[in-house]
């Protein structure tokens, strides 16, 4: 979800009525209550517990994370061509955005367009604050080592969108004009309230802070959050300040009816299904290929990758902690479920093929890069999960 529009196109859904995804959660949950023999009182008692039970939690998160992303993007500082690359899946993640992230990098990214796109969104989906706090919240899952995992990750997910690109030819030769500049120090200062926050985090997880509320609260990621948040907001023009609040409320705001809606429709849903008819083993390889596909059918149908991860968690949430699969597999595997596919229904395929992609001769070829990248991150990815989970180790 940004704040960037771009023309609407047909959704795998658009042979059904047009309605936005809360809409939709909404009626289906409603209608699986009365479907399954619940009373009225009861479909209502269970929509409203399960509405509000985590929305508390994700106003704590989504906040600071997206008045620290309004204040990044009002930054006068600008990183030097030759890191672009290099920080934007920091900038996807810090501003909760791959869009915002790929507007703010491209201009002085050079040939290397494509390794700013495949970073901004692998960033976005891997890397704190953004896809692995967001999914981990609604699932209610509290590792200290996910920012850990989303970083060891990172690196082959992303080298695989970059790969892919080259392999098609996709990237433009070197030329004179793409020989980047030399980098200083200023180039470094976008970076401060990312080295802040994960000096926090690591901070949290390494010193039992549980007596002193204040301290454990700040080394928590919703206090590390709002610190980090409140540095860049010191950082940002005075005049842009209350702007900055502003947006942050209304993308909050909206984001929250979505996860309110898409947990009452899972505590529904675990009352009428099963977790054995989603979840065929309960446990293991076939549980992350469970929460990966429907994590990719949530992310086909509505194209946002942020709707997707407020969507999902909290509709995976009750299954998850009915079965016995790993925390970091369950969060990992909706995160790279949400990779495929970068189709024209998502608002990041049209800024990026008008621009690194605005000598494409066609939207095929468009799509064809730009899906082929992300399907190869998202099964790379899902490979070392899977490795992982067979093996023991995760």
């Amino acid at each position: 979800m940004s704040d960037i529009t771009t023309p609407r196109e047909r959704a795998i859904t658009s042979y059904l009525p047009d309605m936005p995804l809360v809409i939709w959660m909404v009626l289906l949950a409603i209608g699986m209550g009365f479907y399954s023999g619940m009373s009225a009182p009861e479909v209502i008692r269970v929509f409203n517990t399960g509405f509000g039970s985590a929305l508390g939690e994700f106003a704590l998160i989504l906040l600071p994370s997206f008045a620290l992303a309004a204040a990044l993007s009002r930054q006068s500082s600008t990183p030097a061509k030759g890191l672009a690359a290099a920080m934007s899946p920091i900038a996807g993640a810090g501003m909760i955005c791959p869009d915002t992230a790929y507007a703010a990098l491209s201009p002085i990214a050079g040939r290397q367009k494509l390794d700013v796109a495949f970073g901004s969104y692998a960033g976005f989906k891997l890397l704190f604050p953004a896809g692995p706090l967001i999914v981990a919240t609604g699932l209610s899952v509290t590792d200290p080592m996910l920012p850990v995992y989303g970083l060891v990750l990172l690196v082959p997910v992303w080298l695989a969108g970059s790969l892919w690109a080259r392999s098609i030819n996709a990237v433009p030769a070197m030329s004179a004009e793409n020989i980047s500049a030399p980098v200083n120090l200023q180039s470094f200062r976008p970076l401060t309230p990312f080295a802040v926050l994960a000096l926090l985090l690591l901070t949290g997880a390494a010193i039992d802070l549980t007596n002193t509320p204040v301290l454990d609260f700040l080394t928590l990621p919703k206090g590390a959050l709002l610190v980090a948040a409140t540095l860049a907001m010191f950082d940002c023009p005075s005049a842009h300040r209350r702007t900055c609040l502003e947006s942050a409320v209304r993308r909050t705001g909206s984001l929250l009816l979505v996860i309110g809606a898409a947990t009452a429709f899972g505590a529904i849903l675990i009352q009428v299904i099963s977790v054995s008819a989603l979840f065929p083993s309960g446990t293991g390889l076939m549980g992350v290929l469970s929460l990966f596909a429907l994590s990719t059918l949530f992310k086909l149908a509505q194209g946002s990758s942020m709707a997707t991860f407020a969507a999902v968690a909290p509709v995976a949430a009750p299954l998850v902690t009915s079965s016995n699969i790993s925390n970091v597999a369950a969060v990992f595997a909706i995160c790279l479920g949400s990779f495929i596919a970068i189709l024209p229904n998502d608002s990041f395929y049209w800024l990026v093929r008008r621009d690194a992609l605005s000598e494409a001769d066609s939207d095929g070829r468009a799509i064809w890069v730009l899906t082929g990248g992300a399907i190869a991150q998202a099964l790379t990815g899902l490979i070392l999960i899977g490795t992982a989970t067979v093996a023991g180790l995760i």
